[in-house]
């Protein structure tokens, strides 16, 4: 081998004996390094060489030609340093990379460490400190592997096993902790004290691949102490100042406490590169994490498979051991198999802090790198990569979604996944959350106290913007909503499989509840659990047109048409649709009929009504069942206490359910006989899911002014149409007919902030300047109403409230009684009615004259009404009684000689 190897060292000087060994030593280094060796060192001789190295490991003297090499340079860097033990190599080392180093020393300091690597003996402190201990965990030299380059790095990987399993001495620990491999490494074998990512880059290229890597980074062990990285300690020195100062330098939480301020005000931005390089590597062998090692070892070997610190497994790869166990860290106790508690935290603090990277989840970049390049090649923003994928759930192949879609279903059980939503929530969480915060488990308790308050004062842009996004992934799998998942599981399995999307699980389930409550079934088939999380959900849903497709689908245009400049949140879309609901497209139209159908069957859902109402609904309706909210609302309308606010929204839902009797249950249900009865004309001409535009309503008043209808059904039209008497816009049939009239005649009266019936007063007054013959008949209409109850004249009815109460208390309401009450009043000369009643009926009295002429009557019903509300009713009646007896008697008479005749045809 010399004299293959150092021939020309031999030539010049035979008997060197110091530059000929320093020759195949360096001999020995480079066969170690090539691929394809062309020479083979024999082991005979490489055991010599090792031997000879070994024996100047003591004193640095009796390696010659590093002697001579370094003369000079230990002169100045290590003068007071005293030979034996190893002691002047070890400064020399130390002062490796200084400028004023000789290239000749260090080449000779590299070759040196590089033998070392080889055998650890030629280390004196290494071998001197390690030699009981090797001995004691069974890593003496008869257990190395015949492997040439894995006989430093068997017995130190088989050392760093025993301090990961916590069994190492401190003296041994203090000794080689940094691993002594990563000082060699770091300071002799690169000529730079760069990045760790480099020497890594370096290592694989030469000679290692990817199994090199795995033995590279055991045996830098890089978590064990991020001082062994130079280029991240350098770079991260100011932040660990600030922000980890209270930690131990060299501890391994520093490298936790660095992640935990990832990409906030106190990262800088070379230690956010440095520390994502390192973190790539670690994230993808979890024995590189010595806390998540140390703490999770048994959990798992026993749930996992997994082998000792220094051994690998083809069925668990290290990189899939994290999965496995985050995996199991959020069972319940009913799966069972779940980590132990201090196993579980360290977890969970772990994927908090790489769920804000996708390259720091090796199974999700794996699987989705052509996902990531396909539809995310611009999402280069922090955590917008995940978003993004999120976002195209259904387009992403298989194995991704696959992925993408159980790292949500964690996000929804365990929402501090999302560790930068959660930091742009900070504020709102510690006002209004901060119980379910301070939980150790989650259970998405947390997102659903946030979106509960998504819409408070003190909610940020930036955190109602990742609240709606979670909720609107979460319509895309039912899965994703932990709380709805964990309650509804079962029966979503027994009513509704097959169905993966939330919003139709939803349907399906609520469907499911509503036909058991119509046909009052004995046992509901959704469970008690499932169906108060479902009616959560619901409820949910409401606040954004987003998180119902269908409806957003079929309304996309129309929003981008009307509706371009209003903020999707606190169901203001919705609002701005129901409001141009005229306007729509025939399908938005239809959707957002039967919306305001289910609102007004069940008014809880009205998320605009239920906000803008919450302090008036606490004071008047707190027992009040929800599908009973807005009659309750109703009935309390014109208190004194009302807020304006929910007043005027309450009113905007009346006009909605006066222009259809399908969105007035109370009244669909009281009429339920009376409008097929009195009114099939108009529902043959109906087309479904369109408005009637209050042509059933008026036609149910008609015959409410002819008394024709049944108890409960008069019950609910005299209700409506006293509403409608205060205020025009309740009754669309006056409105759409006489809008120009209104315009024109009653233009300060519309104008009103409050209506009081002063419109409907203008248009009776100015009914001969009326000249739209619709709305002459609909105005003729509102008088013939107001015969048959005093009550749906409010004019009237304030005007007369005194007289009322002084002559006809005694009269019960309706069908006309107080009204003929008042007029027999008006004719008894011993009564004397107020001025302003007495007025006010004098004006009915014309009215009603001028109405019988114009709209003559159109039966005898109308007709009685007619005469019972007649000025001259006395009159008419006894020529109707006078008329009647005459021809009782001409009946009489007539009776007699028919008998008279007959009998005397008899006797003949």
């Amino acid at each position: 081998v010399a004299r293959e190897v150092c021939k020309s060292t031999i030539a010049e000087d035979a008997h060197s004996q110091g530059e000929v060994v320093a020759c195949l030593e360096k001999g020995l280094v480079k066969e170690a390094e090539e691929t394809d060796p062309r020479i083979q060192v024999s082991d005979q001789c490489k055991k010599a060489i090792l031997r000879v190295a070994e024996l100047s490991s003591d004193d640095f003297h009796l390696d010659r030609h590093l002697y001579f090499a370094c003369r000079d340079d230990r002169e100045r860097f290590c003068e007071n340093t005293q030979a034996g033990e190893g002691r002047v190599y070890k400064c020399l080392f130390n002062h490796k990379f200084e400028e004023s180093m000789s290239e000749k020393c260090r080449d000779a300091l590299t070759t040196r460490q590089k033998l070392i690597a080889q055998d650890y003996k030629v280390s004196y402190s290494l071998a001197k400190s390690c030699k009981s201990d090797l001995k004691k965990y069974r890593c003496n030299v008869e257990n190395l592997p015949r492997s040439r380059e894995a006989r430093l790095s068997y017995l130190l990987m088989c050392l760093e096993s025993a301090v990961h399993r916590g069994k190492w001495n401190s003296r041994l620990a203090g000794t080689l902790s940094p691993s002594p491999f990563s000082k060699l490494c770091f300071k002799g074998e690169f000529p730079h004290h760069g990045a760790f990512l480099l020497v890594l880059t370096i290592r694989i290229a030469e000679h290692k691949g990817s199994a090199g890597l795995q033995t590279l980074i055991q045996e830098t062990d890089p978590g064990a102490d991020y001082r062994i990285d130079r280029a991240l300690n350098e770079a991260c020195e100011s932040v660990i100042q600030t922000a980890c100062k209270h930690i131990r330098s060299g501890d391994p939480m520093i490298l936790s406490c660095l992640m935990e301020h990832l990409y906030t005000e106190k990262m800088v931005e070379d230690c956010e590169h440095r520390l994502l390089e390192l973190q790539y590597f670690i994230s993808r062998d979890w024995k590189l994490d010595t806390v998540l090692y140390r703490k999770c070892q048994g959990d798992a070997s026993r749930l996992c498979h997994t082998h000792g610190w220094n051994e690998t497994s083809e069925l668990m790869p290290a990189g899939a051991v994290f999965s496995c166990l985050y995996r199991h860290a959020y069972r319940t106790e009913e799966q069972g198999r779940r980590l132990s508690r201090e196993c579980r935290a360290e977890v969970q603090r772990i994927l908090h802090q790489r769920a804000m990277d996708v390259k720091l989840d090796p199974t999700l970049q794996d699987k989705c790198m052509i996902d990531l390049g396909k539809w995310c090649s611009e999402k280069t923003e922090t955590g917008q990569e995940l978003e993004c994928l999120q976002d195209h759930l259904d387009d992403l192949v298989s194995d991704c979604r696959d992925v993408v879609g159980n790292l949500t279903e964690l996000e929804s059980e365990d929402i501090q996944i999302e560790a930068l939503l959660m930091r742009a929530c900070e504020p709102i969480i510690q006002t209004f959350c901060h119980e379910v915060a301070d939980n150790q488990i989650d259970s998405g308790d947390l997102m659903e106290c946030l979106i509960q308050n998504k819409h408070q004062k003190e909610m940020n842009e930036k955190c109602a913007i990742g609240v709606t996004h979670f909720q609107l992934v979460q319509m895309k799998d039912f899965r994703f909503s932990y709380k709805f998942k964990m309650a509804c599981k079962e029966d979503v399995l027994k009513l509704c499989p097959n169905i993966k999307k939330k919003v139709d699980v939803v349907i399906c389930l609520s469907t499911t509840v509503r036909n058991d409550t119509l046909q009052d079934a004995k046992e509901h088939r959704v469970s008690l659990k499932c169906r108060k999380q479902l009616r959560v959900e619901e409820l949910e849903m409401t606040e954004d047109i987003r998180l119902e497709p269908e409806l957003y689908e079929a309304c996309k245009s129309d929003i981008k048409n009307y509706c371009q400049n209003v903020p999707y949140g606190n169901a203001q879309i919705i609002e701005c649709l129901k409001e141009i609901k005229k306007q729509l497209s025939t399908r938005c139209h239809q959707k957002v009929f039967k919306l305001q159908e289910t609102e007004m069957m069940d008014p809880e859902l009205d998320y605009t009504l239920m906000r803008v109402c919450k302090q008036m609904i606490k004071r008047f309706c707190p027992e009040a069942d929800s599908k009973n909210m807005l009659q309750c609302l109703k009935q309390n309308k014109n208190s004194e206490v009302m807020d304006p606010k929910c007043k005027q929204m309450i009113t905007k839902r009346q006009i909605t359910q006066n222009t259809d009797y399908r969105l007035n249950p109370v009244l669909r249900k009281a009429c339920k006989a009376d409008i097929p009865k009195f009114c099939q004309n108009i529902l043959n001409r109906a087309k479904d899911d369109t408005e009637l535009e209050g042509q059933v309503i008026s036609c149910l008043k008609l015959k409410y002014a002819d008394q024709r209808l049944s108890p409960d059904c008069e019950d609910q039209i005299r209700v409506i149409i006293q509403e409608s008497a205060l205020d025009y816009r309740l009754d669309p049939q006056l409105q759409m007919h006489c809008s120009d009239e209104i315009s024109s005649l009653c233009a300060e009266e519309a104008a009103a902030q409050e209506q009081t019936g002063q419109v409907e007063e203008c248009l009776k007054v100015n009914l001969l300047k009326i000249k739209t013959e619709m709305c002459k008949k609909e105005v003729l209409n509102m008088l013939k109403e107001s015969k048959a109850d005093i009550f749906v004249d409010p004019v009237l009815h304030t005007a007369c409230a005194l007289d009322i109460k002084h002559h006809c208390a005694a009269i019960p309401p309706g069908r006309g009684r107080q009204m003929s009450c008042l007029m027999e009043a008006l004719e008894d000369k011993r009564v004397r009615l107020q001025p302003e009643c007495k007025k006010r009926l004098n004006d009915r009295i014309e009215m009603w004259s001028y109405a019988a002429k114009v709209a003559p009557a159109e039966g005898f019903s109308d007709l009685a009404m007619q005469v019972m509300t007649s000025p001259s009713k006395n009159y008419i009646l006894s020529v109707i009684t006078v008329g009647i007896c005459v021809l009782f008697l001409i009946g009489l008479m007539c009776g007699r000689i028919t008998k008279r005749v007959t009998r005397e045809l008899k006797d003949r």
